[in-house]
């Protein structure tokens, strides 16, 4: 491709993104809240240690905050798609200050009280955790989104440190109920952040049941395994997941009985491997976007592989504490780069789904891990944390190799440079006219279109025009009367809604098989994206008239009806438009074309082009 076809980027600060009054509201609801849990994690074991001087009692403690995820996790991201998700995180921090509040009251009456809180309080927390999850790529654009997870990253392990040190004051120089006390008004300060930005309500489409639900979730799962990237990523975690679980777990007996360290030196190295993660996730604010995901995420693994192996093997303790710290940070690539993955590839009615779905694999491949550990005492120590290093190794070579994960950076920056210069690019010309050929080139790329009688197959032919754009050339301008649908036969096009600043939203790539222009075509209204060839493409251009015509077919209106209900909200139009000649039942399956979608998910990686 020409150089020329693509504008450079603009060198950016990470640190810009606090500009966005959103993000920093999101971000410092986060970090002050995570201090908080930490507080509340800490002082949690203490309390019931001193109560009880049981080890057992602390493990149980760890047990009813892990067990929440496997009950209610899955489910939780159904209700976080369904339901305004600002209004979930609210509710979800005032219920478990309240909670928290009444720790240090609840367990004078009696201990279990203590297990009873903190595992709703975990409960809670599953319906939080994928609603903050999938509002971040709505405060936050498409180009500031890796710095974004970045500075979020760090949000995250640098306040839990501050909580852990916190927690440890409180216990001894004061009443360890202020721990509490103190993590509920950290729930409380959050709840006023989020109250603050500005989020675009989401609600249900249908009523709350069993049913629905419980189709929302099959829905949801069976969208993840159907996207090649999100599948890439999930299979290719597990692996690491189990060696994490089994590393962490080991890292203490590792200590005493290989390194021989004290508990001091063991402390220092998870200190250490905290801080490792702030200062890769420091350099990843700046770097994330000069590779693809994917390729962060192999170089992160390998990476940390190779520093789990030189581990297994040492007897020094100052090398192992540099090597642990280095460890720390060669994590933060691949963590920050999986959230990348799941918010640029799931839409936004799915994220709840998406995110929960992770959350509960983490949860479970770690606990797998963790029991795995109990093999210390029978095999030698040493094998097995060389045996989680390996785990993460092979994922690392694996990641090279799957669908999608692999996309170089390049074509990323050159799809954003397209985008960027659409305005100056030259548009479609006339083309030609279309041929049965042609028809039956699209047929084989989208099946639904079998459906079609002689009569309507002879009117796509007269009435389509078959266009041929070089590599560059402006397919679709955003404001611009939408009056024709577009197929694509081959090449390749990139999509973007344009923000502010030369910044976009939703970016996405289509490929023979995905159309666009759908809602412009449908509703009379203007083009809400820019459409640019990323390569020499031949589309197929349908008029809105023609298109109309065959929303009787059940196939073709799901099929249209489910991906436009997609774009809608990925480009976060407020108000559905009117629909010019799509009569009411047409607008019912709209309302409804999220399970539609679900169950017969137009492509993963279609634009979001109107």
């Amino acid at each position: 491709m020409p150089s020329a076809s693509a504008a450079p980027s603009p060198s950016v600060s990470p640190l810009r993104v606090f500009g966005n009054r959103g993000f920093t509201l999101l971000w410092t609801a986060q970090l002050v809240s995570t201090i908080g849990t930490a507080l509340t994690s800490l002082a949690a074991s203490i309390l019931i240690y001193r109560l009880t001087g049981s080890a057992l009692s602390v493990g149980l403690m760890l047990m009813a905050t892990a067990a929440p995820s496997l009950l209610v996790g899955l489910l939780a991201g159904v209700f976080v798609d369904r339901y305004d998700r600002k209004r979930i995180m609210i509710i979800s921090d005032v219920l478990r200050a309240l909670l928290v509040a009444a720790i240090p009251v609840l367990v004078t009456l009696h201990i279990g009280w203590l297990y009873v809180a903190v595992a709703l309080t975990s409960a809670i927390g599953q319906f939080f955790e994928p609603a903050h999850a999938s509002v971040l790529p709505e405060v936050a654009s498409d180009e500031e989104l890796a710095a974004a997870n970045s500075l979020i990253a760090i949000s995250a392990f640098g306040s839990t440190a501050i909580g852990f040190a916190a927690s440890g004051l409180i216990a001894s120089r004061l009443p360890i109920a202020w721990a509490f006390y103190l993590d509920a008004l950290t729930f409380l300060f959050s709840a006023v952040c989020i109250l603050l930005i500005r989020i675009k309500p989401q609600a249900a489409s249908e009523p709350t049941s069993a049913a629905v639900v419980m189709r929302n979730l099959r829905a949801g799962v069976r969208f993840l395994l159907d996207n090649a990237m999100l599948r890439s990523l999930l299979v290719t975690s597990a692996p690491v997941l189990i060696g994490f679980g089994l590393s962490n777990a080991l890292l203490l007996p590792f200590a005493h009985q290989a390194l021989k360290a004290s508990e001091f030196e063991y402390g220092l190295q998870e200190g250490l491997t905290s801080v490792g993660f702030v200062v890769g996730s420091l350099l990843m604010a700046n770097l994330a976007d000069r590779w693809r995901e994917g390729q962060w995420i192999a170089v992160s693994f390998i990476g940390m592989a190779l520093a789990g192996i030189a581990y297994a093997y040492t007897s020094s303790v100052p090398l192992a504490i540099v090597i642990i710290t280095l460890s720390g940070f060669l994590n933060a690539p691949s963590s920050i780069a999986r959230r990348l993955v799941i918010q640029r590839h799931t839409p936004r009615e799915m994220r709840g789904r998406v995110n929960s779905a992770f959350f509960v694999s983490r949860d479970v491949l770690f606990l797998v891990g963790m029991g795995a550990a109990g093999l210390a005492d029978v095999l030698d120590i040493r094998l097995l944390y060389l045996l989680s290093a390996l785990l993460i190794l092979v994922s690392g070579i694996w990641v090279l190799f799957v669908p999608g994960l692999g996309q170089p950076a390049a074509e990323w920056r050159r799809a954003l440079g397209l985008l960027r210069a659409a305005g100056a690019r030259p548009g479609l010309g006339a083309g030609r006219a279309a041929t049965l050929a042609d028809l039956d080139r699209l047929g084989g790329l989208l099946p639904a279109l079998s459906a079609l009688s002689p009569t309507e197959r002879d009117s796509l032919r007269q009435h389509g025009r078959v266009l041929e754009a070089p590599a560059g050339t402006a397919l679709v301008h955003v404001g611009e009367a939408g009056d024709s649908a577009y197929f694509v036969l081959a090449g390749r096009a990139v999509a973007g809604v344009p923000l502010p600043e030369g910044r976009f939203r939703s970016l996405s790539t289509m490929q023979a098989g995905d159309f666009f222009g759908e809602i412009g075509a449908l509703t009379g209204e203007a083009r809400t994206a820019n459409v640019v060839a990323d390569a020499p493409t031949t589309v197929l251009r349908v008029r809105g008239t023609d298109l109309r015509r065959l929303m009787h077919h059940a196939g073709l209106r799901q099929l249209f009806l489910a991906t436009l209900s997609e774009r809608l909200a990925r480009t976060q139009i407020c108000e559905l438009p009117r629909f010019g000649g799509v009569d009411q039942a047409n607008l019912r399956d709209l309302r409804q074309a999220q399970p539609a979608q679900a169950a017969n998910p137009p492509r993963a990686d279609a634009g979001a082009a109107g």
